[in-house]
């Protein structure tokens, strides 16, 4: 299961770059110590739950390609820091390439960005830019964005305030105009792939109040940002990713949908000018080239240069463009989930909640009331793992449901969640169906 063909060809690569460097031999660690010590990682890290396997779909977590995994160990003999050229001379150069590939997979030429630790620090720089822009003005998400976007604010002494989800888990247009006819909004966070449902605010219609209201647009597309590259959207989610070019500022995360090791994240601003609330001065730094230093548009210092060197050799392999293998593995996840849906709405005792935009489904157990619903939702949650299918749990508040749909008695409803995100949950959709169906009260395990 554990993918290991690919230490081969790690081996000999190894050899290749040892070759561009005439040293002296160092000594070599005590490699009998090391053998005892990583068999005890080995044994450590079965604590886990089998996160690489398709039988795995909870959370949002996808294995890293194996040439993505080679790539990063490659780099790691190395060690380089993206902070400065002289730290990161090759990696600095390969994280402009892919950071300019994801610039152009939503349609910039001309941006201004870097690769982050993960989406929140990329977040952070988005909001911090905000605030620059907009001094004293709210920054403004729905109850569905991610919730480090009000923890980033409060960090930055921005105001933050939240604008309720429509019962399809999208921001309420109706409710934000109303704030921002009160006046003093300066940022709206479209939320592109929300954390617990997978959808995706309307920015079609965002854009609108936009020019009259003159707000910046930042896009937290950290999960969702990848699928602009399937054919496969519905029509409505292809309008809102067809305006990703339109927004001030982009998250996309390479290491959820971009078969990246923990952490890779990226942060993109569309007017380069941007880089001048970056400008700074030290007598530690210095530049061995006139071009643009990667450590003068971040916040963070030391970044790993291995992150960078594995997501090009990815993009090397599986290029970021529509119509690509690597967009024909995404559309994969958007078809299992979406037959999923499908499976789970016909059935007597299942309730899907919405219908999936990316590949997110959220459903729960019927019942009399949502009390009962979530009890029953929870017994069958242990139940799917003792059967070896491992799905999480999303609390839905009641106040979005429809009253005409539900019998609400409870403030949420406990939901079953899953996220198809390999694109091997499409192959093994009958045998997760068939462990759903086992896992259902009376049924024998």
């Amino acid at each position: 299961m554990l993918e290991r063909t690919s230490l081969e060809l790690l081996s000999s690569a190894l050899e290749r770059l040892e070759k561009g460097f005439s040293l002296p031999k160092q000594h070599q660690s005590d490699l009998p110590e090391m053998e005892k010590i990583l068999e005890s990682v080995a044994d450590r890290m079965q604590d886990n739950y089998p996160y690489f396997h398709p039988l795995f779909a909870g959370q949002m977590l996808k294995p890293p390609h194996p040439v993505a995994k080679a790539a990063y160990m490659l780099a790691l003999w190395i060690n380089p820091n993206n902070h400065a050229l002289d730290g990161g001379k090759a990696s600095s150069k390969m994280e402009k390439e892919v950071v300019q590939d994801l610039a152009t997979m939503i349609g910039w030429e001309e941006h201004l960005g870097h690769l982050t630790g993960g989406g929140t620090l990329g977040n952070l720089e988005a909001l911090w830019i905000a605030g620059k822009l907009h001094p004293g003005k709210k920054i403004v998400g729905s109850t569905q964005a991610h919730y480090t976007h009000q923890r980033i604010s409060e960090v930055l002494k921005l105001d933050y305030t939240s604008v309720a989800s429509d019962s399809n888990g999208k921001m309420n247009l109706t409710l934000l105009e109303a704030q921002l006819k009160e006046g003093g909004i300066g940022t709206v966070i479209c939320t592109v792939g929300t954390t617990g449902l997978g959808t995706v605010d309307p920015l079609d219609e965002l854009l609108v109040l936009q020019k009259e209201y003159g707000f910046r647009i930042h896009a937290d597309a950290a999960y969702g940002g990848y699928f602009a590259l399937c054919d496969e959207l519905a029509p409505s989610t292809r309008k809102k990713y067809d305006c990703l070019e339109q927004v001030d500022s982009i998250v996309i995360d390479p290491h959820k949908h971009g078969l990246q090791p923990y952490g890779c994240g990226c942060i993109l601003f569309k007017d380069p000018e941007v880089a001048k609330f970056y400008i700074h001065d030290s007598p530690y730094t210095y530049f061995t080239s006139d071009d643009l230093h990667l450590g003068e548009i971040s916040l963070e210092c030391s970044r790993a240069g291995a992150s960078a060197v594995a997501l090009w050799a990815t993009h090397q392999l599986l290029p970021p463009k529509r119509n690509g293998d690597f967009a024909a593995h995404l559309s994969k996840s958007l078809r299992a989930a979406q037959q999923l849906y499908q499976k789970l709405d016909e059935h007597p005792s299942f309730r899907p909640i919405i219908k999936p935009e990316t590949d997110i489904v959220v459903w729960t157990l019927n019942g009399t009331n949502t009390t009962e619903m979530s009890k029953r939702a929870l017994a069958f949650f242990a139940k799917a793992e003792s059967n070896q299918l491992y799905l999480s749990q999303y609390k839905y508040p009641t106040s979005q449901l429809s009253e005409d749909d539900f019998n609400i008695n409870s403030d949420v409803l406990i939901c079953l969640r899953s996220c198809l995100m390999k694109p091997e949950h499409l192959d093994w959709l009958k045998e997760i169906w068939r462990l759903l169906i086992l896992s259902l009260p009376g049924e024998n395990s």
